[in-house]
């Protein structure tokens, strides 16, 4: 299984889902993307955009004294589908 690592710390919305799309679109299956990013909108964005897309959201852990959050979004693909 190969891991890549996103730091997104500074990028605001809708960057790091940007960087995320970027970084899965030619990842083989099961690779695990760890995001870290202090954008307090990819708490949201980013679990909605794996729903869509149809990735797997690992982890997801949000810092309460801050806005960073880290996600872990396993890549999945579907027969057929880039």
């Amino acid at each position: 299984m190969s891991e890549i690592e996103l730091d997104c710390r500074g990028m605001l919305c809708p960057m790091p889902v940007i960087k995320l799309a970027g970084a899965t679109q030619g990842a083989e299956p099961d690779t695990v993307v760890r995001l870290r990013t202090d954008d307090a909108a990819a708490r949201v964005d980013v679990p909605a955009w794996c729903r869509m897309r149809r990735h797997e959201l690992v982890h997801q852990h949000d810092d309460p004294d801050s806005t960073a959050s880290t996600f872990e979004v396993r890549v999945r693909r579907e027969p057929g589908r880039t």
